[in-house]
């Protein structure tokens, strides 16, 4: 019962929303504010069917290969730096360079380095996704209690055994929180690398429904992102409470 009435609550606000855009654009027609129901219109005719398979699948595929590996390369890498001050130190400047790059910057190099294919939107988003994941695990191998690092050492366990339960469990919240962030930075990405020299994705037929001035299905774009990253936060939230039920016991 608690938590229907804490789900009613949450959902009170975009509901109530949805219900003012309704009676507002059926009582007051406009053209940069279409109806729901034109909306779902567009959604079917430009999402479903033909348009998934033309828009939506390839921009999920890559999606989900930049995040696959930006994620595993900045994990390796950040357990390579946390493990290693020399390392961390010498490449301190290129880890400030790559934070302090917006990623959608290096779009006309990522052009001119990999052509306008779906490598160069994936890695694109790999590039984004990768410095959250990266800082975050090095600031968490960093973290790791110095009487833990010392009882490895003692019981003289394999690099293997430290690292799969010992130093990754251990900082697994903060590589997590590192994830999380990467999501939103990759769903960004997917839509920017799709806006440049591209025929298919949810990003193309956004903008060209922007220049043809076909509002519903610009609006039905917004939707599906909006949908796609909803979709994206459940799934990682029942992951990461799987992963870290005992530091959200320990929490509470």
């Amino acid at each position: 019962m608690r938590v229907i009435a804490k789900t009613g609550w949450q959902l009170l606000l975009p509901v109530s929303i949805f219900v003012a855009w309704a009676v507002w654009t059926t009582a007051n027609p406009a053209m940069f504010f279409p109806t729901p129901a034109r909306i779902w219109e567009a959604f079917q005719s430009g999402y479903l069917g033909e348009g998934l398979v033309r828009h939506v699948l390839p921009s999920l595929a890559n999606l989900g290969l930049g995040l696959l590996i930006g994620v595993f390369a900045g994990l390796a890498l950040g357990l390579i730096l946390g493990l290693s001050k020399t390392l961390d130190y010498l490449l301190q400047p290129i880890l400030d360079f790559g934070r302090a790059m917006p990623p959608p910057a290096i779009l006309p190099f990522a052009i001119l380095l990999l052509g306008v294919g779906y490598e160069m939107k994936v890695g694109l988003i790999a590039f984004g996704v990768m410095f959250p994941v990266l800082l975050n695990t090095i600031d968490g191998i960093r973290s790791l209690n110095s009487t833990m690092r010392a009882m490895t050492e003692v019981y003289r366990l394999p690099v293997g055994m430290r690292l799969f339960q010992v130093w990754l469990p251990a900082a697994s919240p903060q590589i997590l929180a590192g994830f999380r962030t990467s999501l939103a930075i990759g769903l960004l990405l997917m839509v920017v690398s799709e806006m440049v020299a591209s025929t298919q994705g949810i990003g193309f037929f956004l903008l060209q429904s922007q220049r043809t001035f076909a509002i519903p299905e610009m609006w039905a774009g917004m939707l599906l992102l909006a949908i796609i990253g909803v979709a994206l936060i459940a799934i990682f939230s029942a992951i990461e409470s799987r992963l870290l039920h005992w530091h959200i016991k320990s929490a509470k």
